[in-house]
Order: structure tokens, then sequence, then C-alpha cells
């Protein structure tokens, strides 16, 4: 029998995680007008990229206050199943306290602590990784780290890149380095809106120590070589995937079963459940779907648990 969901999300979003009733009902408030691409989303309809971004931020926008941050958290652990065990939470704070200007970060920080509490009340440990723009460049990262080294409250583990793979990581390495001396753990999405390379790129050239997404990866045999010897965890998230990478869009596969049988650590995550929907329960049923053996299933519980951050700091 395939081994059971573990409860254990291994990568999500907080402005991706907010439940599309709660955006309903505060974007009427507001007297807001839904975007077509994210209603066209919630129906499942496969979106270009863009459509997708225009949807994302303006969810994110609605996250203004200590009360919404806790209500994004709150979402994203509702989704880890009827025995909820942790959640490894992506957070943009600059994105959020000065790019959009939309809260403070002592509200931010605040506000995570509530949904956080609120997540171990029902069982769920919660880990933040703090989450930099890769196309802004290291500039805007060394500015991430300027805005929060001064009081990391103990819930945040981590540090990442996200957006669009177009500034190489060789770049990024310092501010990786900074962040790691910091005593965060690193990661990085790659290959995913960018090539396979780019995967070997952040962890031989910016030393980082997981990767999300990846699937770009599966095509080249020594770079699933290298994720396997070393040990490099792969947060893989079947419905995003299948909506923001081009070539999976149509596929009725999936590189998950590849790359687990050439031996690399990957676990499953819902990415922005809130715009794409699914829950951690539908991320499984698809991994089931794709062919796995009960013997594969029971990998992906074990690395879910084994190199989660939130049960496991590693520091």
């Amino acid at each position: 029998m395939a081994a059971a969901c573990p409860g254990i999300d291994r990568h999500t979003h907080l402005e991706g995680s907010l439940d599309p009733a709660w955006v309903r009902s505060e974007a009427a408030r507001r007297g807001l007008e839904l975007p077509a691409s994210l209603e066209a989303l919630w129906r499942r309809e496969a979106q270009p990229f863009e459509a997708f971004i225009e949807a994302f931020l303006f969810g994110s926008a609605l996250l203004d206050s200590k009360r919404a941050v806790r209500e994004a958290v709150r979402a994203a652990a509702a989704r880890l199943g009827p025995a909820p065990r942790g959640l490894d939470l992506w957070v943009s704070p600059h994105f959020l306290v000065v790019g959009k200007k939309l809260l403070s970060l002592d509200d931010l920080w605040r506000g995570l602590e509530d949904g956080i509490a609120e997540a171990r009340s029902q069982g769920a440990a919660v880990a933040v990784v703090m989450d930099a723009v890769n196309h802004f460049g290291p500039r805007h990262g060394r500015e991430v780290l300027d805005l929060t080294l001064g009081g990391l409250p103990p819930f945040v583990r981590g540090f990442s890149t996200g957006g669009l793979e177009r500034v190489p990581f060789r770049e990024w390495a310092p501010v990786f380095e900074r962040a790691r001396k910091a005593g965060l753990r690193l990661a990085a999405h790659a290959g995913e809106n960018g090539p396979g390379a780019n995967v070997r790129e952040a962890i031989l050239d910016a030393g980082v120590e997981r990767i999300v997404h990846g699937v770009r990866a599966a095509g080249d045999p020594a770079l699933l070589e290298l994720l396997a010897e070393r040990g490099i965890p792969v947060d893989v998230c079947l419905a995003s995937n299948r909506n923001l990478v081009p070539e999976l869009a149509q596929a009725a596969s999936h590189p998950l079963p590849a790359m687990l049988r050439a031996g690399v650590r990957c676990a499953l995550g819902t990415d922005d459940p809130g715009v794409i929907p699914c829950d951690l329960a539908e991320e499984w049923a698809q991994a089931l779907a794709l062919g796995l053996t009960d013997a594969e299933m029971a990998s992906l519980a074990e690395n879910a648990a084994t190199d989660a951050w939130c049960l496991n700091s590693g520091l």
C-alpha cells in the first residue's frame, strides 16, 4: 500500500497561500475587482506565466496587516490535511515591507508569529525561509539581508532566491555566503523557469544546500548524479509545475519518477495553492498517479520529514 500523505508541506509561499474565499471577501470589502487571471486559475484553467504573476500580485497586495499575514499562515497550515506535522513557508519580507510598503517589518514578524503559534497548537511546526528575487540581482539580495538580519525571529531558518532565473547564481554567491554566516540555511528556485544547468551552478558556485523545483535537471544524468551524491533535497510542486513549466503543461508525465529513481531526495510542496488551487493531499494523489511504487512513495514521505527545515533546523 502506498505511503500516506505525511502532513508535511516542503514548499509554499505566504503570498500565494491565501484562501480564495478570504480573498473574495476581502476584495469585496475593499471594493476591488478580482483579476480575470485569478478567476481562471481558480477554475483550474492553464494561464501564461504573466497571468500567474498578475494573480499572485493581487493576492499579495492584501497582506497589509498582521491579521492578513496570520490568515495566510492559517490557510497554508489548513492544507496540510487532518494530521498536520510541518510547513516550510517562503516569505518575501523586502517585497512586502519595502517594495510594496504594505506593512512594517515588525507587523510582518508579529503576524507570522501569531499564525505559527496557531499552527503549532494544531500539531504543525513552521519554519520561515526568506525569499529574494533572482532577477532583481545581488544588490536586492543584500537589501533583503540588510532589512532583516538585525533582529531575526527564531522561526526564520533559511534564505532563498525565487523569481526569474536570469542572474547567474555565481553572482549571488557573496549574498548566500553572508546569509550562511548569519546562521541561515540556503535554498534556491532553480531549474524551473531557467535551464537545468542553473541547478548545478546554484550548488557548486553559490553553495546552496536545497533546490526548489529543479525539474529541468531531469534531462541531465550527470546533474541527477550530483544531486543524489550530495544528498541535495529537491522540493517538487506538481500542480505548480504543470501550470508554470511550459513543457509540462500538456505532458501526461512529470520528471518526479525519474528524479526519484536516480536517487534524488525529492519531497512534495504546494507552492502557491491560493493561486493555483491544490492541497497537500492532491499533490500526493498526483504523485501516485505518476506510477510511483509503494517504495518510492515511502521515500517521498521519509524525505519530507528528514529534510524539512521546520522539523530539522540543521544549525
